[in-house]
């Protein structure tokens, strides 16, 4: 078990690394870039003084000219761009192997600290998600299961499809006209995750103002979620329910719901554990542009989407790099949650 560990700890490194290369090389291809964004704010600031001032002589224009070239090679050194690219490439590999993710060129922050602000809201939104998700789901699925081909079966069977057959964003934009004061009552808020008030609440306030907040964007994010799992858990349970040591059991007298718990849910489990690791990280660390943005909410989503599009190079590269680390960590985790759940899965190598 730990030379397994061990090997796909090791297993990473490269992969990690093949990671920041593609990631490096496709920002060097992208138009555009911190420097040339840069001036483009420098440009229109100078052209409003111009206006302002009743427009630049030819002599003026050449020396703002001769003042641009300055400033973009100033901003070259800032930024580490006037460095050959394989000089960039193996300072980006440090920075990141290191975790020392530098700081943001717009925000003014060290990255690790604009991170850790946003991450109250993609906590809130994922790990909310998550237990209802899972605490709702795997009892559903396997009373469908159990109660295959009825009455109840065929009716959530209906729900679940229909949620999942509408995005989150449509729901959220529904649910804000709805319920949100848009044309028919306004009952739940629209911004943020607390009131303006919220210091000065009880505790008991505090909760329910919280939890209030939380109503509309979680019936975004569950929604779809639901009939994945539900579903999953159903087929799974269904398919050891007809295996034929279900039947021996049944044949030695024990009860259905022994049957049940004892002998099948071991086996019909693993697939829903399989899954578990990386939907416990990727709920609570990663987050969803269209709804943050439909409810005013600062997330990691929302952060991810405005560095890309600013070129704020730190940002994309230490959240992407974050991101794949959590990935093959939850990876590596699923794996070993399998041995917990089934004792006679083994990754050491058969013989012969």
């Amino acid at each position: 078990m730990w030379a397994y560990i061990v090997k796909r700890l090791l297993l990473m490194v490269p992969t990690l690394f093949g990671i920041v290369l593609v990631t490096f090389l496709v920002l060097q291809l992208v138009p555009g870039g911190p420097v040339e964004r840069m001036l483009a704010q420098l440009r229109g600031h100078g052209e409003q003084l111009g206006e302002a001032g009743g427009g630049a002589a030819p002599g003026e224009a050449r020396r703002l000219a001769v003042l641009e070239a300055e400033q973009r090679r100033y901003l070259e050194r800032l930024y580490g761009f006037d460095q050959p690219v394989p000089v960039q490439f193996l300072r980006w590999l440090k920075r990141l192997f290191t975790f020392d993710f530098g700081e943001s060129y717009y925000h003014h922050k060290q990255v690790v600290t604009l991170v850790v602000e946003k991450l109250p809201v993609s906590i809130s939104l994922g790990g909310w998600s998550f237990l209802l998700t899972y605490l709702t789901c795997i009892p559903l699925g396997i009373r469908k299961a159990v109660r295959d081909g009825s009455r109840f079966d065929g009716v959530t069977s209906v729900l679940i499809l229909v949620g999942y057959s509408i995005p989150g964003f449509v729901l959220g934009i529904f649910l804000i006209v709805l319920f949100g004061g848009g044309s028919f009552w306004s009952v739940f808020p629209l911004r943020g995750l607390t009131s303006d008030g919220f210091a000065a609440l009880s505790t008991a306030g505090k909760v329910a103002d919280y939890l209030w907040h939380l109503v509309l964007p979680l019936t975004c994010y569950v929604l779809g979620s639901f009939s994945v799992l539900t579903l999953l858990t159903k087929n799974s349970f269904l398919d050891e329910i007809h295996r034929q040591y279900v039947q021996t059991a049944r044949a030695k007298g024990l009860s259905e719901r022994r049957v049940l718990w004892k002998h099948v849910f071991r086996n019909a489990v693993i697939p829903v554990i399989l899954g578990f690791p990386g939907s416990f990280l990727a709920l609570f660390f990663t987050g969803s542009l269209l709804i943050e943005t439909l409810f005013s909410l600062d997330g990691l989503g929302l952060l991810s989407y405005e560095s890309i599009i600013s070129r704020d190079y730190p940002v994309v590269m230490a959240t992407l790099f974050f991101f794949s680390l959590l990935a093959l960590v939850s990876n590596l985790l699923s794996d070993l949650s399998l041995v917990l759940v089934d004792p006679r899965i083994s990754f050491e190598r058969a013989p012969g």
